[in-house]
């Protein structure tokens, strides 16, 4: 049997995708400069992208090529995937602004580096140039068709969930299930579903295929966020590269809050509704949030859905008729999204 990291390696992977983002934006600049237009946005945008990232994304686009009978990894669909590393540049630079957040990646956000108004245009400049490289890819115009509708209800859905979470932020409920709504369409689709069934349809998956890739896809990126909720109040912000307080003084509708919101006790819930929300939240008085938030079994409790969701997608795949090496590099990924430390 082959090595799955001799038919699917993702660090090669990785740095190709770097490579197409680093030609395409050079190209950019050197347009800007011939004709006499700023080049500051594209640099910005630039500097952003090669600061880091995990490139999950391009890396599960590829996957879900090669799950519906796609080899290797062809420039068209490496650029394909790339376009979904520019959308999630787009969706974080604008994700900081809305949270006020001071820092990403270890360093300033784009916002604190260049202004709030230059960096909405930042962010706009990524989306844009998603679209460059999606139509400019190099697809035939079958698979053309088959993956604008998922690149566009993957951008739209994410755009929903965004909002939802804007719409909920400040007095988070005590019902799980907004939270678990946000959960789905702000991270869940767009992070493992949606790059899995774009690459899926630039192969010409069939039903069977997507179904099988969504049911894997979901209950893995609802736990990535899962996780991540509990990186954005209990992670160390030299290894997450984000603050600590940023969920807790913007009061995120967070499935952890609502857990511990159903479980507080009456001196536990003051704690909650007097320091969730608070912008001037102090290191001190977060503290005893997360006093709360494990006293109330809160913690424990998102700890085991996390491995309920990611046990699901590991089960589906015990019987899925995909490519053994694909199953192997999924199970991999099911754990290494769900399990990490930043």
């Amino acid at each position: 049997m082959s090595d799955p990291a001799t038919l699917f390696d993702q660090d090669s992977l990785r740095r190709a995708v770097d490579t197409v983002l680093a030609d395409h934006l050079s190209g950019q600049l050197r347009s800007a400069r011939r004709r006499g237009l700023p080049q500051e946005a594209v640099q910005a945008l630039s500097d952003f992208l090669g600061a880091g990232g995990k490139r999950i994304r391009p890396v599960l686009c590829v996957a879900g090529w090669q799950a519906a009978g796609g080899t290797g990894a062809p420039e068209p669909v490496l650029r394909a995937a790339a376009s979904l590393e520019m959308f999630h540049a787009f969706a974080l630079i604008h994700d900081d602004i809305i949270d006020a957040s001071d820092t990403r990646r270890g360093r300033p956000t784009v916002h604190r580096q260049v202004g709030t108004e230059a960096a909405i245009l930042v962010g706009d400049l990524a989306l844009v140039l998603a679209d460059d490289l999606l139509h400019g890819a190099g697809l035939t115009p079958a698979q053309l068709a088959a993956v604008l509708p998922v690149a566009n209800q993957l951008r739209a859905d994410t755009v929903f969930g965004e909002y939802l979470d804007i719409s909920h932020a400040g007095q988070p409920p005590a019902d799980t299930g907004p939270a678990l709504t946000i959960t789905r369409y702000k991270t869940a689709k767009y992070t493992v579903e949606g790059p899995l069934l774009l690459g899926a349809a630039l192969a010409a998956a069939d039903s069977t295929v997507r179904s099988t890739l969504s049911a894997y896809g979901l209950p893995v990126g609802e736990a990535f966020q899962l996780r991540d909720d509990l990186l954005g109040v209990f992670g160390n912000p030299d290894d997450t590269g984000k603050p600590d307080l940023d969920d807790l003084r913007k009061g995120k509708a967070t499935v952890l809050m609502a857990l511990a919101l159903g479980r507080a006790d009456a001196g536990q819930l003051r704690t909650l509704r007097r320091h969730v929300g608070n912008p001037y939240l102090n290191h001190d008085d977060a503290g005893h949030v997360r006093t709360v938030l494990i006293d109330t079994g809160a913690r424990a409790a998102l700890e085991e859905m996390i491995a309920q969701r990611r046990q699901t997608a590991l089960t589906t795949l015990d019987t899925a008729a995909l490519p053994l090496h694909i199953k192997a590099v999924l199970r991999s990924l099911a754990f290494t999204t769900t399990s990490r430390t930043t």
